[in-house]
């Protein structure tokens, strides 16, 4: 038997990428809201692994533990063993080269600075460090500096990222490139795709029900959103907290405008036809 609610998985450890030889730590939680004792158990990708609690810890990590890590609350109850929703994962990479380029721990919104770091194996004496993104360079520093700051990004400063880091020893210059590593730029607020839905069974022969659709990545706490409907560019009503709205069944084309006064940002769907309209 499965409950409803799913458990947790958190990375404890600030790098989900690690060299081969480092430890990572993972917890589980399991949001019940009874306080039932759960025992926990854990899997990378359809494999269970032996280790079990809320506390997962890789050790001395080899290439073959990288994976997608999750875990499921079970207990027993006189009807049987109850489960959890397994989590959902976190991908664990473990990396056998010399660099790790680490990217932003939270996502990275369009305008905000984002901060790249290059992690090396050891401290070697760095006298050159170089960011690439898809391939071509992108910023290049001298000394011990590792950290790179792209300001004001756009949704063009996302792709695959790498570092190069270049030292010399006895008059040699020893240089190692990270694997690329993939960074999305996301809008604050993208452009709303409006649906239409006209079934008599759920709204009658009169009605049908406009939903906005719409992606808003704003920091916590976010400020609201109002959402407006129109048909043959014409407001219907006012404005709306949520992103529906059940409006009269008629030929037209209709359309939904997204506004966060508070950031000053407002977008809008392109119109979507209902019924056939005259040519």
């Amino acid at each position: 038997m499965v409950t409803s609610f799913r458990a947790i998985v958190e990375l404890v450890s600030d790098n989900s990428r690690i060299f081969t030889g480092e430890s990572l730590h993972l917890r589980c939680s399991i949001p019940d809201i009874h306080g039932s004792n759960w025992s926990v158990e854990w899997f990378r990708g359809s494999e269970k692994l032996p280790e079990t609690g809320e506390n997962f810890k890789l050790w001395n990590a080899k290439i073959k533990a990288s994976g997608k890590f999750s875990c499921q609350g079970a207990r027993k109850t006189m009807i049987g063993i109850i489960r959890t929703l397994q989590s959902v994962p976190v991908e664990i990479e473990v990396d056998g080269g010399w660099a790790i380029l680490k990217p932003p721990s939270r996502s990275t919104l369009v305008g905000d600075t984002l901060k790249l770091s290059c992690r090396l194996r050891g401290f070697p004496p760095i006298h050159e460090t170089i960011l690439y993104k898809d391939g071509i360079e992108v910023m290049r520093q001298i000394g011990q500096n590792v950290s790179f700051y792209l300001s004001n990004v756009t949704l063009g400063d996302s792709g695959m990222y790498s570092c190069r880091v270049s030292w010399d020893v006895r008059r040699r210059t020893y240089s190692v490139t990270s694997v690329n590593t993939p960074v999305h730029i996301l809008e604050v607020l993208s452009q709303p795709l409006l649906e239409i839905h006209a079934d008599i069974k759920l709204y009658g022969a009169k009605k049908m029900k406009l939903i906005c659709h719409v992606l808003y990545n704003a920091r916590a706490p976010a400020p609201p959103v109002h959402y407006y409907f129109y048909k043959n560019n014409e407001q219907l009503g006012m404005a709306k907290s949520k992103n529906y709205d059940l409006v009269t069944k008629a030929l037209g084309q209709y359309s939904c405008r997204v506004k966060v006064p508070q950031l000053d940002l407002v977008r809008r769907s392109k119109p979507s036809s209902f019924g056939d309209l005259p040519e």
